[in-house]
């Protein structure tokens, strides 16, 4: 399960993209989902002052039409808009991933592949219009000040800010900030009458990568990495140094969700298990030469057993690395075919200091698998293809799964694979159908089980201390007949009916939601793993993995 999507980081963003190189300024596009996935996509037309390959046609058509519209047009229009919706449509006819990318958006797309932001240091959910504290980031400024999970912001700047129609976007524009600026909170916590006021003073927060690690059992470790920033490399580096501390002998790497990042630190985790100078990736376009990209030092995880964790979610530079380690026959793919993003873009920055993000060639995996999915067929169309999948049924049968024996490739141990859409796994890993999805969707829309885990935590506080441990929490904690009984009242009283022949499958899924976001809570982002991978498919099939290893990896028999 990944139930990241119920919190907003201050400031967080997602994205999909690979850029070519990282030792230039890269400005970045958002990553935005609909349903599973909907890649967004702006566009631009001017690329660079006079170059190989520019555009010179017989004069500039668009700025002769812009010119029309602001000396005759019937209505007053607003002309930079119009620019940009050209821009964005011109350049949505070549591919789903070229983007434009306004001025005053540049800071803010790029802030999350940099490795930090400025602003509190705060997790929050928006809950009853209250902005609730979901974690404090470690080290942070509302750390440094005071604040705890659990606590509610309800004033700002002694203006009330409760109450007052919040929104996502207002709350991390508010609270958001320059370090060493400062922002006074008024804070209702749990056995204080009295609002607390805290002054809390803006820093620098660290956007993380390895979202959490940590040892399954005595021999298998967990990364669990989220993107592909500046700060990557180090960040699974030091993950592999800690659990190798631990006595892992086998990893699991879970890139589901990973939407991708820069290509400099997809091949930089690739090189941490691949043995040699193994090609790793390589580019080539229209006017790019091929360019190369191989393994080149000693890895940290070179030898043990490795699981990669895949779902329709994993973009870009997760199927860099994915696809690098399938075509070297290093480990097992276990999950749903990725997305299939084979692009690559390259940043160019216009006069007024906007970028648009050009693809300029396709990247192949080693055995010169393209995995980029037709976009033939439109933009619309190519953003609902991962929805087509669930419509389709792949996401729920592998006999589903649509391949072309034209773009077959075979691994060195003779194992074959396809390419054209994505990286196909090894083992397949089906869409949970055991549960009532519907029943679950109108619950978390409402937030009930958000408010259900903060009531419990107000009430329980003090009998929690007991775990002192995330651990320990994961291991013992359950939810009793009586909070089950509570949360069934919850659901009544908001009129939500779990299906009979479903009911107990649901509780199930969402008692084990709520037991993670509980141990979100109480300790850090590693707990909510350790619960919330307690009842995971995925993991479950990585771990029998781990018992067939060198069987999956052997050659295909035909």
């Amino acid at each position: 399960m990944n139930h990241l999507g119920h919190w907003k980081i201050i400031y967080l963003e997602k994205f999909d993209f690979v850029e070519q190189q990282q030792n230039k300024k890269y400005y970045l596009q958002p990553f935005f989902f609909a349903l599973f996935l909907a890649v967004g996509v702006l566009l631009g037309t001017v690329l660079v002052p006079a170059g190989p390959g520019m555009y010179s046609g017989q004069g500039n058509r668009i700025s002769e039409v812009m010119g029309l519209i602001e000396g005759y047009y019937v209505d007053t229009v607003n002309a930079d808009d119009l620019e940009e919706k050209a821009i964005t449509d011109l350049l949505q006819g070549l591919d789903p991933h070229s983007v434009f990318i306004p001025a005053k958006d540049i800071e803010a797309v790029n802030e999350p592949l940099e490795g930090e932001f400025d602003g509190i240091g705060v997790e929050f959910n928006i809950l009853d219009d209250t902005v609730y504290v979901v974690n404090i980031i470690e080290g942070g400024p509302s750390e440094k000040a005071g604040l705890q999970a659990g606590d509610r912001i309800i004033t700002v700047d002694d203006s009330l800010f409760s109450g007052t129609k919040l929104t996502n976007e207002r709350v991390v524009k508010t609270l958001k900030g320059r370090r060493g600026t400062s922002v006074n909170v008024g804070i209702k916590r749990y056995g204080k009458k009295e609002l607390l006021p805290i002054e809390i003073v803006r820093g620098t927060i660290p956007v993380h990568s390895v979202d959490a690690h940590f040892m399954i059992d005595n021999q298998t470790g967990y990364i669990k990495l989220v993107r592909f920033s500046a700060t990557t490399s180090d960040e699974v580096r030091d993950a592999l140094h800690a659990l190798k501390g631990s006595g892992m002998q086998n990893l699991v790497l879970d890139l589901r969700g990973n939407p991708g990042g820069y290509l400099n630190a997809a091949i930089q985790v690739a090189d941490e298990f691949l043995n040699g100078k193994k090609l790793i990736v390589y580019t080539e376009g229209r006017t790019q030469a091929r360019k190369t990209y191989k393994a080149g030092r000693r890895g940290n995880f070179e030898d043990g057993k490795l699981v990669v964790l895949l779902d329709e979610q994993s973009a870009s530079a997760s199927e860099i690395v994915s696809g690098a380690i399938q075509d070297w026959d290093r480990g097992i793919i276990v999950g749903r075919r990725s997305y299939g993003k084979g692009l690559v873009q390259e940043p160019f920055e216009l006069t007024d200091h906007s970028v648009i993000r050009l693809t300029i060639s396709r990247y192949y995996t080693p055995t010169g698998r393209s995995i980029q999915k037709s976009y033939q067929d439109g933009y619309e169309k190519y953003q609902m293809e991962v929805y087509d999948r669930w419509e389709n049924g792949e996401l729920e049968n592998q006999d589903s799964v649509k391949s072309i024996d034209s773009l077959k490739y075979t691994t060195p141990a003779g194992r074959i694979f396809y390419g054209g859409g994505g990286i196909y796994p090894d083992i397949f890993v089906g869409l949970d159908t055991s549960f009532s999805r519907s029943t679950v969707s109108a619950i978390y829309q409402k937030a009930l089980h958000r408010r259900f885990v903060y009531q419990y935590l107000e009430q329980n506080r003090e009998e929690l201390k007991k775990y002192a441990t995330a651990m320990q929490f994961a291991r013992n904690f359950r939810f009793s007949a009586k909070d089950h009984k509570a949360f069934i009242e919850i659901l009544n009283e908001a009129g939500i009916q779990i299906p009979e022949p479903d009911m107990e499958n649901t509780l199930n899924y969402l008692f084990t939601d709520m037991r993670a976001l509980l141990a979100r809570q109480l300790f850090d982002i590693n707990a909510f793993y350790m619960v919330s991978n307690q009842d995971d498919h995925f993991i479950k099939a990585a771990m029998k993995s781990l018992n067939e290893y060198d069987k999956l990896l052997a050659p295909e028999e035909h």
